[in-house]
C-alpha cells in the first residue's frame, strides 16, 4: 500500500492544482458561495478518514437540543437513495446511510435529513422544517454553503500539517483552507497528553489569533449496549469476542480493548461498508460479536449475539468550554 501512495505521487500534484484552483475561484467570486438566514455550522475535516465527526455532531446537539429546533444534514455517504431525503419513521439504514441514521435514532427531536447538495438541502429545511440552527456533517470542503462557524477536526496521529494530497496522502483540501476554521479540534488524543505535547502541536498548526485550538480524546463507555440487554466490559474478558468494524480507522478502538485485556479476532472492513449476507452468516457462528455503534445500526437484528460500545469526546483543558461559547454566540447572535 505505502509504495502505491509514492508511486501515485504525480497524480498527488495533479490533484494538488485541482484542489488550488477551486479555492481560488471560490475566494475570488468566479465560484459562488451562498449564505443562509439560518443559523449554519460546518464540522468537517481536510483529510480523508475518520477524525470523530459523528460524536462531535453529537456533542453539538446534546448541548443544543433543548434551546432550539435543530436540523442535521448530511450527504448520506454509502446510502442506497439519491437526493433529498428527510428521516422519518419506516425509513431504514441503507435509505439515509449509516451515520444520519444512528443520529436519527439517537435524537429524535433533532431533524435530520441527507442531500448531496447542501444548499438546496439547506433551503428545502428552511422551506419545510425551519429550523434554528443546522449543522452540516463532513462540509468543510464544499465551498458552495458559506457557513456561519466552522470546526475543523484533525487527528491526533495524523495531523492535516503533516499530511500530503491524495493518493500520496489523505489531505482532500489544501492545508491553508484551515484559516476558515472557528476551532480546530484536535482528536483522539491520549488523555494524558501533556502541556508540552500540546504547545508542540499549536506550533505546528500555528492558528491565527482569532482561532481557538482545543484537544479532545476519545472516551469508550464500559457498559456494551444491544443483544438482549447491557453487560459490562469486564464480561468479555472470559469470552471469544469478534470485533467487526467497518470504519475508517479502528486502530484507537482495539488498542482501547487490548488495553483492557480482552482478546480480540478482529475482523476489519472498508468505512460504511454494507454487510452481505454470506459475511452475517459467518458473524453467526461467532460466540460473542462486538461492534461500533455506526456499524450496529447496518447489523442490528441480524446477528443473535451483538454488542456495541459507545464512544463520546472528552476535553482536555477547557475545550468543551470553548465549544459550548461557540453555539452559544451562534445561537445568541442575530
Amino acid at each position: 500500500m505505502q509504495l502505491l501512495r509514492k508511486l501515485g505521487f504525480p497524480i498527488s500534484l495533479i490533484y494538488a492544482i485541482v484542489v488550488y484552483l477551486r479555492n481560488y475561484f471560490y475566494d475570488t467570486g468566479v465560484f459562488p458561495s451562498r449564505s443562509f438566514n439560518t443559523k449554519t455550522i460546518c464540522v468537517g475535516n481536510l483529510s480523508v478518514g475518520g477524525t470523530g465527526k459523528t460524536p462531535m455532531i453529537e456533542f453539538l446537539i446534546s448541548h443544543i437540543k433543548e434551546r432550539c429546533k435543530i436540523a442535521v444534514l448530511s450527504r448520506g455517504y454509502g446510502r442506497r437513495s439519491k437526493g433529498y431525503l428527510l428521516a422519518e419513521s419506516g425509513m431504514d439504514v441503507e435509505s439515509l446511510g449509516d451515520e444520519p441514521y444512528q443520529i436519527y435514532k439517537k435524537f429524535p427531536n433533532a431533524y435530520v435529513a441527507v442531500d448531496a447538495d447542501r444548499q438546496h438541502g439547506i433551503s428545502t429545511l428552511e422551506k419545510t422544517i425551519g429550523p434554528d440552527v443546522v449543522l452540516l456533517d463532513d462540509a468543510f470542503q464544499h465551498r458552495k454553503v458559506r457557513c456561519d462557524h466552522y470546526v475543523l477536526l484533525t487527528s491526533y496521529a495524523n495531523l492535516y500539517v503533516d499530511d500530503w494530497y491524495l493518493p500520496t496522502g489523505n489531505l482532500r483540501d489544501s492545508k491553508r483552507e484551515a484559516r476558515r476554521a472557528n476551532i480546530i479540534v484536535v482528536t483522539k488524543c491520549p488523555p494524558n497528553l501533556t502541556g508540552k505535547q500540546q504547545q508542540d502541536i499549536l506550533k505546528k498548526i500555528a492558528p491565527a489569533p482569532s482561532q481557538k485550538v482545543i484537544f479532545s480524546y476519545l472516551d469508550y463507555d464500559t457498559s456494551l449496549k444491544g443483544g438482549s440487554g447491557e453487560i459490562g466490559l469486564e464480561q468479555l474478558k472470559n469470552k471469544k469476542v469478534t470485533l467487526v468494524t467497518g470504519i475508517a480507522n479502528p486502530k484507537p478502538l482495539v488498542s482501547f480493548l487490548t488495553d483492557q485485556g480482552i482478546v480480540l479476532e478482529h475482523l476489519a472492513y472498508q468505512d460504511h461498508h454494507f454487510f452481505s449476507e454470506k459475511e452475517i452468516a459467518l458473524f453467526n457462528t461467532k460466540e460473542m460479536v462486538l461492534t461500533t455503534e455506526k456499524d450496529y445500526v447496518r447489523l442490528e437484528g441480524k446477528i443473535k449475539n451483538l454488542h456495541y460500545i459507545g464512544i463520546q469526546h472528552k476535553f482536555l483543558n477547557e475545550g468543551e468550554k470553548v465549544l459550548v461559547s461557540l453555539l452559544n454566540d451562534s445561537l445568541s447572535n442575530p
